[in-house]
This record gives structure tokens, sequence and C-alpha cells, in this order.
């Protein structure tokens, strides 16, 4: 029987936790479609022939198949078509900027809204979890070995797809926990943790190993981990070296990197009561930078006792980095965005301490080599900003470890590994890249689709050497 298709020009909303609440908490934001919600949304789907969503997805997931089943309540099959493409629905469902890839080619977003095709993701995967019981099934050995450096993103998606082909995959991991960006970046309240240890045990159980708090270029180097049997290696090690505007004043006390301060209120619980890891709890709060990871980082100040939390971006609103999704709940929980600003000095007072933001005004010129309207300083638009604590989060390179122990492997002048076209090929034979580690910090779906495409290029580079 033909599904009655629902042509309501607007997508279901997501419900969320209210703004007054939640940013006095760590719990998640969106708190999902319901069953009705997710039924009703997959009927706005029109199943396009021609799968424009598709193409638009960095790991090709078959949108239109795996909404169908939605549509007529076949969860588990829905389920299925997603997994066959990717590693990390559940995942991807809550963070992945869907808005700009699959989303942005939606029919049904040209007069009207497109398909919740991440809302749907979201729920399906939540759904499996919930309610399926049988452990995934384990695949026929090949006889091959494959190492992969990191446990983020890219490295797990590299991974899973590898086991399931077949290959003895084991990951190698530099922190004490694995999934990287996801456990030590993303707050709990866009991205829960048990959601990622779930997707990193159903890895386990196909097969995947994961060694922790192996540091590759320390404990091991990628030439001795092809003397260990591996025949080709996949680095997915990311991109954690924090960058700083080396302004006066950024070793005061009370100066973190955007990195240092969610990973001790991510992986580390500073936000849980009695926790022993050493954060400040800090009244003013200036965050400097306009990206995912600025919000993020300024809506845990907000949910760690700050009074005022800024946000500190030398373009203005039009211009920001981030999803519209995270700019809309920063703004709703109290997060003031001073936009057209730069910060040119830390301030600090007799003990070391911050105690103010020496900045500048600024305002659009011409546009530079990205296209957008470069920022020029305002003349005699200097203030202060008061503020105890400043996080800066301008962006990350990758760190220098691996490219100093491996010889042969080329990178360019940002640190990023130098690889051939798009199957990640390194100038290192069998030693492949990809994700942050290749194109520095970028989203967390284009690591994964980086992660694909090198498992499939390592698996016709092992079938074609033997």
């Amino acid at each position: 029987m033909a599904i009655q298709k629902n042509m309501d020009p607007k997508k279901c909303p997501m419900p969320v936790q209210d703004p007054q609440i939640r940013r006095t908490n760590f719990n998640e934001v969106a708190l999902g479609y319901t069953y009705e919600m997710a039924v009703n949304e997959a009927k706005r789907c029109l199943n396009c022939k021609n799968k424009p969503c598709r193409t638009a997805c960095p790991v090709q997931i078959d949108i239109p198949a795996f909404i169908e089943r939605v549509a007529n309540e076949d969860m588990e099959g829905a389920y299925r078509i997603i997994s066959q493409s990717s590693s990390l629905p559940a995942v991807c469902g809550r963070v992945c900027p869907q808005e700009t890839q699959c989303e942005s080619k939606c029919v049904r977003g040209i007069k009207g809204e497109p398909v919740g095709i991440g809302r749907l993701e979201r729920f399906v995967a939540d759904y499996h979890r919930e309610h399926c019981t049988e452990k995934p099934e384990m695949p026929v050995p090949n006889g091959h070995k494959v190492a992969v450096i990191g446990a983020g993103p890219s490295g797990l998606t590299a991974a899973g797809d590898l086991a399931k082909l077949g290959y003895k995959v084991t990951v190698y991991e530099a922190l004490h926990l694995a999934g990287g960006v996801l456990v030590y970046g993303i707050p709990e309240f866009r991205l829960p943790k048990i959601i990622v240890q779930k997707e990193i045990d159903n890895l386990k159980a196909i097969g995947v190993d994961i060694e922790t708090n192996m540091v590759i270029g320390k404990v091991l180097t990628i030439d001795e981990l092809f003397e260990m049997g591996n025949e080709a290696v996949y680095i997915g090690s990311g991109a954690g070296l924090p960058r700083f505007m080396n302004i006066p004043g950024e070793s005061l006390k009370g100066v973190y990197s955007a990195n240092e301060y969610l990973t001790r209120i991510n992986l580390m619980k500073a936000y849980k009561e009695g926790s022993k890891t050493p954060i400040k709890h800090s009244k003013k709060v200036a965050v400097v930078g306009g990206g995912n990871v600025a919000m993020d980082a300024a809506r845990s100040a907000k949910r760690m006792g700050a009074e005022e939390v800024y946000i500190v971006y030398r373009r203005g609103m039009q211009e920001l980095p981030a999803r519209k999704e995270e700019v809309e709940h920063a703004e709703e929980e109290g997060i003031i965005f001073k936009t057209l600003t730069n910060p040119v000095e830390v301030l600090g007072d007799e003990n070391g301490n911050v105690c103010g933001m020496k900045c500048v005004e600024m305002e659009l010129g011409e546009p530079d080599e990205s296209g957008r309207r470069r920022p020029v300083v305002k003349e005699g638009s200097e203030f202060v900003l008061d503020v105890d604590t400043m996080i800066m989060s301008i962006g990350t390179s990758p760190n220098p470890l691996i490219r100093s122990t491996t010889p042969g492997l080329e990178t360019n002048k940002h640190g990023c590994i130098v690889t051939d076209g798009d199957d990640g090929l390194t100038t290192r034979e069998g030693v492949y890249a990809g994700g942050d580690a290749v194109t520095g910090a970028a989203t967390v779906i284009l690591a994964m689709g980086a992660g694909k495409a090198a498992a499939k290029a390592i698996d016709k580079y092992i079938k074609e050497k033997n």
C-alpha cells in the first residue's frame, strides 16, 4: 500500500530542554523525536529518483531508502541501511552539519524546509540501541592485518570498514579512552558519551581491537607497526595542537586553549560535583573564535557557573562559521556575541591572573582569498572587556610527533600530512592518512568520509600486492 505523503512545508520541530534549565546542566539539549514524530517526518520525503541528498553525504548513506523504511515503521531495516555506510550513526545524527550537506540538496527545501535527515538518522540509531539485543555478525577473517592510528571519527570509520571486509584491525589511541574529539572535544550536552561508547562497543563486537595510551611516534613508530605484520597503516590522529594569537598576556593564569578547557570538562569530567580535575570556576569569560568549538566552550563555561560569557569574533554574525543551530542555542542560553571585535592584549593583575582583555573594534573591508570580507581595525576603537578568563578557539593543527618520527612522510607548511588525491595515500608506501591530520580542523563527517575512502583504497592496495 502506498504511503500517504506528508506535504507540510516545515519539518517536525526537535523537542529541546528549556534554555533557562539546560544552561545549568550538562544533559543533552535536543531530546530527540518520538516514534510518531519520526514516522510523520519520514513521510515528507519524496523518495527522489536521482537521490541528490545521497550524493551530498560524505559517507554516501542511501538516505531515501532508510527514510522509506522509517515511513513504513521498519526501524531495524532503516538501521541496516545506515550501518552499511556509517559506523557512527548515532554520532552523525547529532553533530553532522546536515544543513550544509544532505539537507541542502533536499528537493523539499526548494519551497519549504528540507526533510530532517539528521534527526531521522539519530532516531533510527537510538531506536536500535534501545530495542535491539542481537549482537553484530562477526566478519570472516581474510588473514591480513592493518594498523589505525587514532580512535577518533576518521580512525574508527576506517577501522570499521576494514573489519567488515575481514581485516584484523588494531587501533592505537594516545589517550586513555577511545573516541578522539567525540569524547574530549564535543560536550555532553551535544553528544552524550554513553552514545559514543556504544558505537565503539559495536566496532569491538566485529573484531576491532583498540589499544589506548599508545602514543605513536613515542611508544611505537610507524616502521615498527609494519614490522609487527601490518600490511598498511592509516593515520587518523586528528589535529590536537591548539593555535594562539601571540598577543601580550597569553601566558597569564586564566588563559586556556579551547582544547584544554573542553578536555578538562568532557574527558576529565570537571563538570561533575566533587571532581578533582583542576579548572577555573570563572565569573566572566571571553571565548575568542566563531566556530562550533567556540560555541561548545562558551556554552560549557555558562554551565560551569560563569555569569557572563562572551563570544569575541572579528567578523560579523553573518560570517560566523559555527552551525546555525549552535549559534541559536548559544543565544538562547544567554551567551553574549561581541562580533566585529578582536583582542590585542590580555591584561593581568599583580598575581599574574587575567583581569581583562584589551580589544579593538573591526569593520569589514574587501574580500580576501577565501571570499570573505577581510576585517580591518576601526581607528580609535580600543576598549577593555572585563573578564577573568580567556579561551582561545581559533583553530588547531596536527601534532608534529608522527611526522617527526616517520622518514619519508611529507607534510605541508601547516604540519598537515600530504596525500595524493581522495584515497588518502601519503608519500610513504602503504601509509594512508585522512581527517584533520590532513585537512586541519574540520567536521566529524568529513573525517569519517576520509576514513571510508582510505579503507577502500587500503583494501585495493593489499589485494593488488597479494
